[in-house]
């Protein structure tokens, strides 16, 4: 019986550091500029089959509810990521799926050359030049290290950076422990001013 209540005291441990990081995450490296123009940008994970997988799925939705999140109108929607195959960009099959299983009707962007999450940032620049707010929506820990290219590459735009709808409490939950440890490995390049919270 011990040993079933300290499995269970550890399972809801691992839940709740899972659910902690993923939100901290979620709140680094962003403001809260509220300009009248605002840009979504959801970056797309390796998709070799001809239709969007399912974590460019959940990506999409992310990103549909982060343009809608503020009410901003005429939120333009930048889908970003090339092909993984001899198929369609990621960008294409995102933008495939949100327009006919999510219905939106909204303004949208591709950019289908990107390879990487760096690339992806530098693509996308030229597209984000005009736009007083700018969200990237992925997983928290892949978003934060998107905006900290961003800070990298274009400070300037990086001050435009607000928090996009790409954590919610309890989504994922299960899952979540296991990308907190992959956002561990893929953040270690980051330095502790990118990881700090926004205040």
């Amino acid at each position: 019986m011990q040993g079933i209540a300290a499995l269970a005291i550890a399972g809801a441990a691992a839940l709740a550091w899972g659910e902690w990081l993923n939100w901290r995450w979620s709140r680094a490296l962003v403001g809260s500029n509220r300009g009248a123009s605002e840009a979504v940008v959801v970056l797309g994970y390796r998709n070799p089959q001809a239709t969007a997988n399912f974590i460019n799925r959940w990506r999409v939705r992310a990103g549909i509810r982060s343009a809608a999140a503020d009410g901003a109108r005429g939120t333009l929607v930048i889908f970003s990521g090339g092909a993984t195959s001899d198929g369609a960009a990621e960008a294409q099959l995102m933008a495939d799926y949100a327009k006919s299983a999510l219905g939106f009707d909204g303004t949208v962007l591709l950019e289908d050359q990107s390879a990487t999450t760096w690339e992806n940032i530098t693509n996308v620049i030229p597209l984000l030049e005009d736009v007083d707010r700018i969200k990237i929506a992925s997983q928290p820990a892949h978003a934060l290290k998107a905006r900290a290219y961003l800070r990298r590459q274009r400070p300037d735009l990086a001050a435009r950076l607000v928090r996009a709808e790409d954590y919610r409490p309890g989504e994922w939950i299960i899952g979540k422990p296991l990308l907190a440890l992959y956002g561990l490995w893929t953040l270690r390049g980051l330095n502790a001013e990118e990881r700090k919270v926004s205040p």
